[in-house]
């Protein structure tokens, strides 16, 4: 049945498997690598062109001043600083005190307190300090 043509060919046919197969899975492997390597520089050139957008924008003082606005609650001298809160998460009204309304610049903090925001933090940092000590 087998004649000795047949058996070289396989022969043939299993040393050309054994050669050539890690190759190509290898090859196979840096095409995969390389794929992913190119979708990381392109996710890295648009963020990169997001952030030179952004820090564009950063230079525009009109921007500047609309984010001091936003994100501190700065107000200009001579503005009246207004604080809406929703009435659906307002379980009492305070009445303003003579503090609130002595004080110019940024709105006060809805709980009304005067400490300065890295007091507030430090104070915070210090009770978890407490809490996770005590359990």
């Amino acid at each position: 049945m087998f004649t000795v043509r047949a058996m070289v060919l396989a022969v043939v046919l299993l040393m050309a498997f054994v050669v050539l197969f890690p190759t190509v899975r290898e090859s196979l492997a840096q095409r995969a690598s390389l794929q992913s390597l190119r979708d990381q520089v392109a996710m890295s050139q648009t963020r990169n062109a997001d952030l030179s957008a952004e820090l564009a924008r950063w230079k525009d003082p009109a921007y500047v001043a609309a984010q001091a606005r936003e994100r501190l609650a700065f107000v200009l001298p001579g503005e009246t600083p207004f604080r809406v809160i929703d009435p659906e998460t307002v379980t009492a009204q305070k009445t303003p005190t003579k503090v609130t309304e002595e004080l110019h610049g940024p709105a006060l903090p809805a709980d009304g307190t005067t400490e300065p925001w890295y007091s507030r933090i430090w104070t915070s940092v210090q009770l978890a300090g407490d809490a996770k000590s005590a359990g």
